[in-house]
């Protein structure tokens, strides 16, 4: 892959360019598929760039100031109210929303109080969204004491956006509950192009794909953000990545994001924002361009923005009467380095254990053989993600050979699971593909054994098991089990590999 790197001379930034396709990624060695499917040595790039020449200029002669700004600047500009911003600058930003969850949110209302008073009130009661989502059906006393901490909070400050759930044994009777919050924010209408979103999650990045500014914050920032309404936070730097050519009907926007990953690591957009654009980009879904943002974070990143169009403004319809404003790129925006993809040359992909940046051919790990399947979380638990797994089933005419798991991100795609037809299944519903496939009956929405929980946790790995995952990390002990071994993929190959038991690339069932 032939890269350039400038120095531009008025300013300390770099623009990297790079054309990049998987086929310069795949092994031509007639080694066994084992030995295909290490983790290739990493490659190390050094560069040394010059501090730019400081020129003293008198007032009087400075001429026009140059203000072109990425999408992420000219977002923390407005918010900050300030004309312009570079990377590096500091600045106080205006939040509009503020998402916590069960997990990080008795903490901040901790903070809060603790700093604010225990009368005090949060910023705007309109402006803060809570979901429990993360430890919900379990009969762990500290996970539950966590949801009632939550609505103590809620019901005290009156909390206009609280989605509650107090009946465990049956989510259908709870209409307030929801499920995953990422996907929640979404389909509540909490995402608007232009619009600041701070979460107590890492994943709340996932927001970036409504063309905004969305980060994960800690507990600390998120207790001065209710009471305060406002964050300091440094203006990121941008990776360009764009990415066109007609996407293959056997990838989906998982493959995407783990070509990036795998190509920049896991430390190579660190605090730096992730701009997706091009042609390819442009003929995602919402859902998939949402999968596209969620896992910047994997790569370090401070956050993923995708531009607003159409797409996004259809989407938006009947979900929010909050006025927003879209913002985009100036043509003259400085990004720090620049990706280009021919999509339509890219094969589907995994993670190996137990990094995300652990790149592999699915077809070069087709002697992996795997206990389990599992597919939902923020990142693969979406609608679009369980159709997607159902056209593999139902492609293939095949019972699973391994454990698969279905857990929906939220109420509303249980019910599509259970009611929306697979296109060219005759009017089948998913649940219906998948009761005949042989999987597990659905569970309740929740981000369930993605990141282990409780050991009631439905799907937990409390063993050593290989599982073929649509989450989001392959950590060790992620999903449960230290030792076990996840290889994160697409909804695609995980139904595949669940039909062989062994990673699968799905053009086997699809071609």
């Amino acid at each position: 892959m032939a890269s350039s790197i400038v120095a531009p001379s008025s300013t300390s930034f770099f623009n990297t360019k790079k054309d990049l396709a998987l086929s310069a990624f795949s092994s031509s060695s007639s080694s066994s598929s084992s030995q295909r499917c290490q983790k290739p040595a990493p490659r190390r790039i050094s560069c040394s760039v010059a501090a730019p020449q400081q020129l003293q200029r008198q007032p009087s002669t400075t001429g026009s100031v140059k203000t072109a700004m990425t999408m992420t600047e000219k977002i923390l500009a407005r918010a900050s109210e300030k004309a312009h911003l570079t990377p590096g600058d500091n600045v106080w930003v205006n939040v509009d929303i503020l998402m916590t969850h069960d997990v990080c949110g008795p903490g901040s209302i901790g903070i809060f109080k603790r700093e604010f008073g225990q009368d005090a009130k949060v910023w705007d009661r309109e402006k803060v969204v809570i979901i429990p989502d993360h430890y919900i059906f379990t009969s762990d006393e500290r996970a539950n004491r966590n949801v009632d901490i939550l609505r103590d909070f809620c019901h005290e400050q009156n909390i206009k956006y609280f989605y509650d759930i107090k009946d465990l044994s049956n989510f259908k009777v709870n209409p307030d509950y929801k499920g995953v919050c990422h996907i929640a924010l979404a389909q509540e209408g909490h995402c608007r192009p232009g619009e600041v979103l701070l979460g107590t999650d890492s994943h709340t990045c996932t927001a970036g794909a409504f063309g905004q500014f969305a980060t994960g914050i800690g507990n600390t920032d998120a207790g001065f953000v209710l009471g305060a309404g406002k964050l300091l936070l440094k203006v990121p730097p941008t990776l360009r990545f764009v990415m066109d050519g007609e996407m293959p009907n056997y990838l989906l926007a998982k493959d995407l994001i783990l070509q990036i990953i795998g190509e920049i690591s896991v430390a190579g957009a660190t605090y730096k924002s992730m701009e997706f654009v091009g042609t390819t980009v442009e003929s995602l879904t919402m859902e998939e361009r949402m999968t596209l943002c969620n896992m910047v974070v994997e790569a370090g990143g401070k956050n993923g923005v995708v531009p607003a169009d159409s797409t996004t403004y259809k989407y938006l319809e009947g979900k929010t009467s909050v006025a927003y404003e879209p913002v985009y790129s100036d043509q003259q925006a400085r990004f720090l380095s620049e990706y280009r993809f021919d999509v339509s040359k890219l094969e589907p992909l995994v993670a190996k254990p137990h990094s995300p940046d652990n790149r592999a051919l699915a077809r070069e790990c087709k002697d992996v053989k795997i206990d389990r399947v599992y597919i939902g979380s923020c990142t693969g638990g979406k609608t679009e993600d369980f159709m997607a797994a159902a056209k593999i089933f139902l492609a293939s005419g095949k019972t699973v050979k391994v454990p698969t798991f279905l857990v929906p991100a939220t109420q509303k795609v249980w019910m599509d699971v259970y009611s929306l037809p697979v296109p060219g299944s005759g009017g089948k519903t998913c649940s219906q593909i998948f009761e005949e496939a042989g999987c597990d009956t659905p569970a309740s929405p929740s981000c369930g054994a993605c990141l282990g929980g409780p050991k009631d946790t439905y799907a937990r790995m409390n063993e050593p098991k290989v599982c073929v995952s649509t989450t989001n990390r392959n950590f060790p002990g992620r999903m449960g089990h230290k030792e076990g071994e996840i290889y994160l993929a697409s909804p695609y190959t995980a139904a595949a590999s669940a039909l062989t038991g062994y990673v699968t690339d799905p053009r086997e069932f699809l071609q």
